[in-house]
């Protein structure tokens, strides 16, 4: 996905721990390894010269082992951690020279944070923990108690606005996290690791109510997980993290078909190429005369995704983008892909 204007802009950003951080920076040290540089120098390099834009209505995923910067950045990216050096847009914006007054404006109003651990408000009710970020924000109650209901029947919480926190499982919980930051309308949510403490069938409903609230809201999200198949799921991109620096960046088809190193090759070597392979890369054109199956299919549809689909027709499917028919694709192409890429 890509945009002539950013919603976000990072640039050269790095995060250094230690008590002279200019020593490392932009000089021979900072190709050292952490360790090495620890030993040499007492400071620790959390974010390594990190670039990319996040364009609007984008899911951008930064995923990494644990200790690969990737929490670091998203928090250097709201400011709850200060950045070292580089800079930081958010439209036209400068966000690392704003003032603590608009730093709060910011993340009160345009941007949202959802985290790992809920951290609701245990006294108050689910209306009032989701309206809580409009209160701070001098909304009137009747306001924002309306607020609340609508994001509350968007997450799927209808019936549970009066319940308190641990009358809810922890896959409710999260969805009480998702709707507070949801109910100031944000620009940008910054997701970090907001799953990663769920059971795996809530862990992949709560997947699910992501990418279903993406299609509806259409909202730009940063999302960090350690997991490459909740990477894969939900992102349009993919950063991959090591060491502070980031690897490669590509859509989850461009790093599992085509890894920039052996790093990333390990990395995603154990994930079905079939589940990332889209039939735009398979599909064909159409013979004269040949026909066609009424059945249509995007083309970022999966190959794993189209096979029921095509193995179900006797005819070739219809690959549709924007009303036009741009390929088509059939039997013999989805079992070459698949044949191809389980390796």
């Amino acid at each position: 996905m890509t945009s002539a204007s950013p919603m976000i802009s990072v640039k050269n950003l790095w995060k250094v721990f230690g008590s002279n951080p200019d020593q490392v920076i932009g000089t021979e040290l900072a190709s050292l390894t952490r360790s090495e540089l620890r030993a040499k120098t007492g400071n620790t390099v959390a974010v390594r010269d990190v670039s990319f834009d996040v364009a609007p209505g984008e899911v951008f995923v930064v995923m990494g082992l644990s200790g690969s910067g990737k929490s670091t950045l998203v928090r250097c990216m709201t400011r709850l951690i200060e950045p070292t050096a580089g800079e930081l847009h958010f439209g036209n914006e400068d966000v690392l020279s704003v003032d603590a007054k608009r730093l709060r404006e910011l993340r009160r109003t345009k941007f949202s944070m959802v985290f790992q651990h809920f951290g609701l408000l245990p006294h108050r009710k689910v209306i009032d923990n989701i309206a809580y970020s409009l209160e701070i924000n001098g909304v009137e109650k009747d306001a924002r108690h309306a607020r609340a209901n609508e994001v509350i029947e968007l997450v799927g919480l209808q019936g549970y606005g009066h319940a308190y926190p641990d009358q809810l499982s922890g896959g409710m919980q999260q969805r009480v996290g998702l709707a507070r930051a949801l109910a100031v309308d944000p620009e940008i949510m910054f997701l970090d690791e907001p799953f990663s403490a769920l059971d795996p069938l809530i862990r992949r409903d709560m997947q699910a109510e992501v990418i279903r609230l993406h299609h509806e809201l259409g909202k730009t999200m940063v999302f960090i997980t350690h997991d490459l198949a909740e990477a894969v799921k939900l992102g349009d991109r993919i950063a991959i993290m090591r060491d502070g620096a980031i690897v490669q960046i590509g859509t989850p088809e461009d790093l599992v078909m085509n890894p920039a190193n052996e790093y990333v090759a390990n990395f995603v070597k154990e994930h079905p190429k079939s589940h990332v392979l889209t039939i735009r890369s398979i599909m064909r054109t159409p013979g004269t005369g040949e026909e066609l199956s009424e059945i249509a299919l995007a083309p970022q549809t999966t190959v794993k995704d189209a096979a029921r689909s095509v193995v179900g027709s006797t005819r070739p499917l219809r690959v549709v983008e924007n009303g036009q028919v741009i390929g088509i694709v059939g039997h013999d192409e989805i079992l070459r892909a698949i044949a191809g890429t389980e390796d």
